[in-house]
């Protein structure tokens, strides 16, 4: 039986649901940012009105069973959004952003471990994918300390504004089906 998003917790961060509050900073952190969104073309935090329409559509999505994002805190300040979507056939796409100034500090590998344990052992879900451009090798490299395995290279897969990348694609199964 699928909860969606729980609050979950590691060492250092906690991962938890959405609050009107935060679409300030989603703005000011990451929609003011370009370099947050270069690979992925897609800004839903680019005026402070779509920051808010957007967390107002994640808290209401909350009641969606196979609706996951969340908002990662380190000490009660938004350092990054690690979220899972398209739920089909057992498999499940994440992706992951975290505010430039927290770079380097091991947070989306951390925060991407739990989501994946959480999603494969917790909701049962079988296969987790995420992908990148080669071009972003910190969000590649993230991909690999968490676990997850490059499947698959698809030439010219990413369109990004007025550029277009490889798309490295990696996924993560549960435990039990890598045996």
């Amino acid at each position: 039986m699928n909860k969606g998003t729980a609050e979950l917790w590691t060492d250092r961060l906690v991962l938890r649901r959405f609050r009107p509050e935060d679409a300030e900073e989603l703005y000011k952190f990451f929609g003011r940012d370009p370099v947050m969104y270069e690979y992925s073309g897609w800004n839903p935090y680019a005026t402070p009105e779509m920051a808010k329409e957007t967390v107002r559509g994640f808290i209401e999505a909350y009641r969606d069973d196979h609706f996951y994002s969340w908002a990662i805190d380190r000490e009660d300040s938004l350092v990054g959004t690690i979220g899972a979507y398209d739920y089909r056939d057992g498999g499940i796409k994440v992706g992951y952003s975290i505010d430039r100034a927290c770079w380097g500090r091991g947070y989306a590998t951390e925060a991407l471990r739990k989501v994946l344990e959480y999603l494969t052992e917790n909701e049962g879900i079988s296969c987790v994918r995420a992908w990148c451009a080669p071009e972003n090798a910190g969000s590649e490299r993230v991909l690999e300390k968490a676990g997850m395995k490059l499947v698959n290279t698809e030439k010219n897969g990413i369109a990004a504004g007025d550029r277009i990348y490889d798309k490295l694609t990696f996924e993560y199964r549960r435990e039990s089906e890598t045996r």
